[in-house]
């Protein structure tokens, strides 16, 4: 009997946080992207490079929260009212601390995306756009951005088992970060990118192709509520689940994934040897 691994990217297999939040302060107009001019007029101009310095900052400690990439707008933007009383928006920024927000970002998001007027696939797209940009106009700085985690590299050129990819990130940017980073090609087919369905109806379609019956299904995550949505569908009951101790989440969370049966801690080098 053989192994498939689905593995999540960001927090899992590649260390984003850097490019996410710096790709997020472009947008914000800070780095010379007129978009979010014409998103948040004028919201900016005032922004000096301490500030930036703390808002990049925090973002890394927020960083947990976010599922998708288009959230790094939000957050940089609500860190900025948070700052700046005089041009807040929204009702939730006065009194908020960085630890409100990884207590309550799932109820906070809903209140600023309706208090701003946004959408969230206009603000994919126009996430996606910047890191196209950049992607396009300097390359060595976009990916010297990212970093694989230690070990991830020969993990996945010596890999026995299936490996796929599952992700909220846009698959162009995985695939381009594993050549890149890891000179390593996974075939798109095998990457379940941003657009492709939530996690749990990916990992249904696995387990439901032919050539995979009869193998040992592991399914990799660094965010715990991804894996509670495992756990909610009985038709997901034989995928093994981990939380990345690595990945991007907390100590509270870990300590919450301790007890649940479902869920097993892995940490960096037992990921390594379990796919070599």
């Amino acid at each position: 009997m053989g192994d498939l691994y689905a593995l999540d990217f960001d927090g899992v297999i590649c260390d984003s946080c850097g490019e996410s939040s710096l790709s997020a302060v472009k947008v914000l107009a800070i780095l010379h992207f007129p978009a979010a001019k014409v998103r948040w007029p004028g919201l900016f101009d005032s922004v000096v490079s301490k500030l930036e310095d703390w808002i990049v900052e925090q973002m890394f400690t927020v960083r947990p929260v976010v599922e998708t990439g288009y959230e790094n707008l939000l957050l940089v933007r609500l860190l900025l009212e948070m700052r700046i009383p005089s041009i807040r928006k929204s009702s939730v920024a006065e009194g908020l601390t960085v630890e409100g927000i990884l207590e309550n970002w799932p109820k906070l998001k809903p209140v600023i995306m309706e208090e701003w007027d946004e959408k969230r696939e206009p603000l994919i797209d126009l996430f996606g756009k910047v890191r196209d940009d950049w992607l396009e106009d300097d390359l060595a700085t976009w990916i010297g951005a990212n970093r694989l985690y230690p070990g991830v590299t020969d993990a996945l050129k010596f890999a026995s088992s299936k490996v796929y990819i599952v992700t909220t990130k846009q698959s162009r940017f995985a695939d381009a970060l594993l050549r890149e980073l890891a000179g390593v090609t996974i075939p798109s087919e095998k990457i379940y990118g941003l657009g492709t369905g939530p996690k749990v109806e990916v990992l249904k379609q696995l387990q439901k192709l032919p050539e995979h019956q009869g193998l040992r299904l592991h399914f990799v995550e660094d965010r715990l509520a991804t894996l509670k949505n495992v756990i909610k569908e009985p038709e997901l009951d034989g995928w093994n689940l981990y939380l990345g101790k690595w990945g991007y989440n907390t100590q509270k969370e870990r300590e919450e994934a301790a007890g649940i049966s479902r869920i097993q801690l892995l940490e960096l080098s037992d990921f390594s040897n379990k796919l070599k």
